[in-house]
């Protein structure tokens, strides 16, 4: 899979960073998913989240640790896989990735893989897609959230927050890039 481009942003006053995100995701189109039957509800459980890896760099401490002239530019790039386990277990990884450099000098570099273990039941088949890639990783964010916070935070930095992020307009895009490229 294709690493996510990371365009530069700029940290606003208010604490938050507000980047420029891109996603990928994998294909579920060939999942083979029992059909609902009629007059069910579709039901989403998690039956497992944890973290798959955790990256933190501070490549030119102590010096990066001083006062910097000008705020660093912080790049973020958000990557959301999914994959089939079982019919109707999936499990979806969210993938952060947080880089602040000043005046040409990395600053510190973050990676950061958060996943869960999905439970989607009696979902139409034209609804699963979207709910794997759009609820399953926004119900994992603010786990990830805090992760990167604390790290950046135990790195000598002030904590990275990074504003929600909305999943269901990186879906539409993705899509709309999709078949822009299919036809």
């Amino acid at each position: 899979m294709a690493k996510a481009t990371k365009p530069a942003v700029k940290k606003p006053a208010n604490g938050g960073v507000k980047p420029k995100r891109a996603v990928e995701t994998e294909a579920l189109s060939t999942i083979d998913v029992p059909q609902p039957a009629p007059g069910s509800v579709p039901a989403m459980r998690i039956l497992g989240q944890y973290l798959k890896d955790l990256s933190f760099e501070n490549p030119n401490a102590p010096q990066s640790l001083a006062p910097q002239k000008n705020q660093p530019d912080i790049n973020v790039s958000v990557n959301v896989n999914a994959r089939n386990l079982a019919p109707t277990d999936f499990e979806v990884e969210l993938m952060l990735d947080a880089n602040a450099s000043a005046e040409g000098k990395v600053i510190f570099a973050a990676e950061i893989k958060y996943a869960g273990v999905f439970r989607l039941e009696n979902f139409p088949q034209n609804m699963l897609h979207p709910a794997v890639l759009i609820e399953c990783p926004r119900m994992l964010f603010p786990f990830a959230r805090q992760i990167l916070a604390d790290a950046s935070r135990n790195g000598g930095f002030p904590p990275l927050m990074l504003d929600p992020i909305d999943f269901a307009a990186m879906y539409q895009k993705r899509m709309a890039a999709q078949s822009t490229a299919q036809a």
